[in-house]
């Protein structure tokens, strides 16, 4: 069996990269990642919550998913643009497109990231990290942008690496490293851990990702419980064998989840998430000449719980703002306001 070589691909602050590249091309003066700037909204009306931000913002401890206002609090002379998701769309698209040439299988797991099976390929580069260069060097002149990537032999420690210091960086984390890459971070950066979790585990003493590692796994379970439990500590040792895999057959539906690495607590950060949600999922409609007649909206809770409402329409849609405005309504009725790790839309019924 082939040793596995596994890229996790990621777009700097995709968002307002897009943006600033858009802006340039069209005549102006100042790329926005050089100055204090977001994506959220219109400020002159104080509303939205921040969907992306430049380094300099984030010198002013902005944070992603924040109000705007708040953010203005940090920084009065912030700029903030609303988002623009066919523009989005477009230079994901480009994106994708880019990695395609340089993988057989490429799984696009979110709008600015994607994983990369490369394993076998090293006839064809010296070292993973002048094929991951290669790539980098690729999106940067022929898309303006920059993107962070993580190279492991699984998904996990490869998403693990690309989340290490950015921008536009290469990180490997592989079995052999994890050691002394990642033992040694504070539990928190554990991929998937919330923080209800990381409260439990930092009370029994358990501060590290290598602190978990070393632990009973019966007693990271009685902590978390079973399911939880066993896959974050399976986790912390950096075992994982899903495979990278090309966007499944069209079959029943279409649907989208976004994972958070804080917790979501407020119907204000969840509403522009389902708005980008229910953009993509029309759009791929759309392009495909379909129509659906069930909405479904999914959301998982810190122990690791899935729930889901759904309901069935009157007449098929691909029409962003009536799908939105029903998941928007299905969330409200099936959320009690438990702190969630992840979001998802589905559309059914094509």
């Amino acid at each position: 069996m082939k040793e596995r070589l596994i890229f996790h691909v990621d777009v700097n602050s995709a968002y307002l990269s897009w943006e600033a590249v858009h802006q340039l091309k069209n005549g102006a003066s100042t790329d926005i990642r050089t100055i204090p700037s977001i994506i959220g909204g219109d400020t002159s009306l104080r509303k939205g919550v921040v969907l992306a931000k430049s380094l300099p913002a984030k010198r002013f401890r902005i944070h992603t998913g924040e109000p705007v206002t708040d953010a203005l609090t940090k920084c009065p002379t912030l700029q903030s643009f609303q988002p623009n998701f066919p523009l989005y769309h477009k230079y994901s698209k480009a994106f994708i497109t880019i990695l395609k040439k340089y993988a057989p299988v490429v799984e696009q797991v979110s709008i600015d990231e994607a994983y990369l099976d490369m394993s076998g390929l090293h006839y064809f580069y010296s070292t993973p990290l002048e094929a991951a260069e290669k790539i980098q060097t690729d999106i940067r002149e022929t898309l303006d942008f920059t993107v962070n990537i993580g190279i492991s032999s699984n998904k996990l420690l490869a998403k693990m690496a690309s989340d290490f210091e950015k921008p536009d960086k290469v990180h490997t984390l592989f079995p052999d490293e994890i050691p002394v890459k990642m033992w040694p971070l504070p539990v928190r950066d554990l991929l998937f851990l919330g923080k209800s979790s990381e409260q439990k585990l930092i009370d029994a003493g358990i501060k590290t990702i290598g602190d978990l590692a070393h632990e009973n796994k019966s007693k990271i379970q009685q902590l978390l419980g079973d399911k939880a439990g066993q896959q974050l500590y399976q986790y912390s040792r950096g075992l994982d064998d899903s495979p990278v895999k090309s966007q499944p057959d069209e079959a029943k539906g279409f649907s989208v989840e976004t994972t958070f690495n804080d917790d979501i607590v407020s119907l204000e950060k969840i509403f522009p998430i389902l708005l980008e949600q229910c953009d993509v999922l029309a759009t791929r409609m759309r392009r495909k000449k379909k129509k659906c007649t069930c909405i479904s909206v999914t959301f998982r809770t810190l122990d690791f719980r899935n729930k889901s409402h759904q309901m069935k329409l009157a007449n098929a849609t691909d029409i962003t703002d009536e799908i939105y405005t029903d998941a928007r309504n299905l969330f409200r009725e099936s959320w009690k306001g438990q702190p969630l790790r992840l979001i998802g839309v589905s559309l059914t019924g094509l």
